[in-house]
């Protein structure tokens, strides 16, 4: 009996032995591989930044990124810019509540729940930073569809108002419905629209697949088959160019910001 025990006790210690090795193994590796997955996740974020901005030519995406994006951040309450605040993560700031709002009831268009006081925006120079001529500024959105929180990239040109490109980098729609947020010839229909009307309203319309009039300036096709994604994708727009988004922002845009620093 006291021979089955000891063969069962040391069973136990083999095995949890081998455990407590694999967590010390699998820790490590963690923490040694964090810094190249920090980095690995900036450089998806630039090269989804100068996609939105037309400005992905080459493979250097650190070198590119340098040239022609500056990076600055907007307190969205005000519009007003701000420093990069300490830490900053945009994503983790969205979660914390003492860097964010919670969002109700029809404050939440994009059912995003709670949404950061800074968000970063990025202005784009085709011919360099040092060129000072603005050809795009791109704006972080994100929204709910489906199944999934859509994330995106919205360029505009340095009007605030006209769109030059939408590049959704990141959802779970359905393959081959939802999932045609990232469909190349669905998002082209978006350039050249108007975010805003005159009043500075969100006015861009998604509408029923067929039915976007060419001579409108507002209007794109929704897509087909998926009604519930089309619908998240107008409830981010209507979010993220209101007043709880970047309309104060692009209001101070409209009204000569950059020209004053």
């Amino acid at each position: 009996m006291s021979s089955n025990n000891d063969s069962i006790s040391k069973t136990l210690i083999v095995v949890i032995s081998l455990c407590l090795v694999c967590a010390v193994i699998v820790s490590t590796a963690a923490v040694q591989l964090r810094p190249q997955q920090t980095a690995n996740k900036l450089l998806d974020s630039q090269k989804n930044v100068l996609v939105a901005a037309g400005l992905l030519e080459g493979s250097n995406i650190a070198e590119l990124y340098s040239k022609h994006i500056e990076e600055r951040f907007v307190d969205l309450d005000s519009g007003d810019f701000v420093e990069k605040p300490a830490n900053y993560d945009y994503r983790k700031f969205m979660k914390d509540p003492n860097e964010s709002i919670r969002l109700k009831g029809e404050e939440d268009q994009a059912s995003i729940k709670t949404r950061a006081n800074v968000a970063p925006v990025y202005f784009a120079y085709e011919q360099g930073v040092e060129s000072g001529k603005l050809s795009a500024i791109v704006l972080p959105i994100h929204g709910y569809g489906l199944w999934s929180t859509m994330h995106a990239f919205l360029a505009l040109g340095p009007d605030g108002t006209t769109i030059k490109a939408l590049n959704y980098y990141e959802q779970g729609e359905t393959a081959g419905l939802g999932g045609e947020v990232q469909n190349p010839k669905w998002v082209a229909q978006f350039e050249g629209k108007k975010l805003l009307d005159k009043s500075g309203q969100p006015a861009i319309k998604v509408v029923k697949p067929g039915n976007a009039s060419a001579d409108s300036a507002f209007e794109v096709d929704g897509l087909s088959g998926a009604t519930l994604t089309s619908n998240g994708v107008q409830n981010t727009f209507d979010f993220w160019a209101g007043a709880k988004g970047f309309a104060p922002f692009l209001a101070k845009i409209r009204d000569g910001a950059l020209n004053n620093g």
